[in-house]
């Protein structure tokens, strides 16, 4: 186990996870990890598939059971609470597996991110504001928008929700150069407007290495080695995904 627990002060840390062991069934996946995403900090999770990426980010969220450590949201042990009290706590994700509504419209699918139409207008002009093409297609039915729409429509309704952690899970996966290059210029923006920290959960390490401030490689449910984000990294990154 390779503890990276950033020290903090003050305010907690949005995310920290303390040797963390989870599975499906009684098969255990997670192996006593420990992670921490600092307030405003974009942290890539790297790893090939199957070493339990996924899996952290549904322990994190409550999706599956803990059977070992701690995860914190906000200071908050989040073990048990609801999905409601997930997003109170300012948590927002955007999944891998697309959890559109198809035979809604796009707009349909936005005021799902609210707890009140109050937020609707300013919601849809900042989701607009980050997809233009949205603006144009909010009466259109979700299930009919391309794969890589459909993705920048899951990002913009997590967006939607203002969240002071952001939890991605592989949103540039089959999408063209020009719109990961976009998803990269919108999650830096989001960070520097609004401080949201981030964990993002990527193959694609040129976008990981491109929006984050840390990385870490997760290898068989353990983290194998992590450190600062830059070019220079890149080598050593490789090493371990190879292997």
């Amino acid at each position: 186990m390779l503890d990276e627990t950033a020290p903090h002060a003050g305010t907690p840390p949005p995310l920290q996870l303390r040797d963390v062991t989870s599975g499906y069934g009684a098969a255990p996946v997670l192996h006593g990890v420990s992670l921490s995403v600092a307030p405003g900090e974009i942290v890539a999770l790297l790893g090939k598939n199957g070493m339990g990426k996924t899996t952290l980010l549904k322990t994190a969220l409550g999706i599956l059971p803990l059977k070992g450590g701690t995860v914190l949201v906000g200071g908050t042990a989040s073990a048990g609470l609801s999905p409601a009290r997930l997003v109170a706590l300012g948590v927002g994700y955007a999944p891998q597996e697309q959890p559109l509504f198809p035979d809604l419209t796009v707009r349909d699918n936005l005021r799902l991110a609210l707890r009140s139409d109050r937020d609707l207008a300013a919601g849809l002009d900042h989701a607009a504001s980050s997809f233009p093409f949205l603006r144009d297609r909010l009466r259109q039915r979700a299930g009919t928008l391309s794969g890589g729409e459909q993705k920048m429509l899951i990002l913009a309704r997590a967006l939607m929700m203002r969240p002071r952690l952001l939890l991605v899970d592989e949103i540039s996966e089959g999408l063209q150069p020009s719109v990961v290059a976009r998803i990269a210029a919108i999650l830096r923006a989001e960070r520097a407007e609004r401080g949201t920290a981030m964990l993002v959960v990527e193959q694609n390490l040129d976008f990981a290495l491109g929006v984050a401030d840390r990385w870490a490689v997760l290898k068989r449910g353990e983290i194998d080695d992590a450190g600062p984000s830059g070019p220079a990294m890149r080598g050593r990154i490789l090493e371990h995904l190879s292997i």
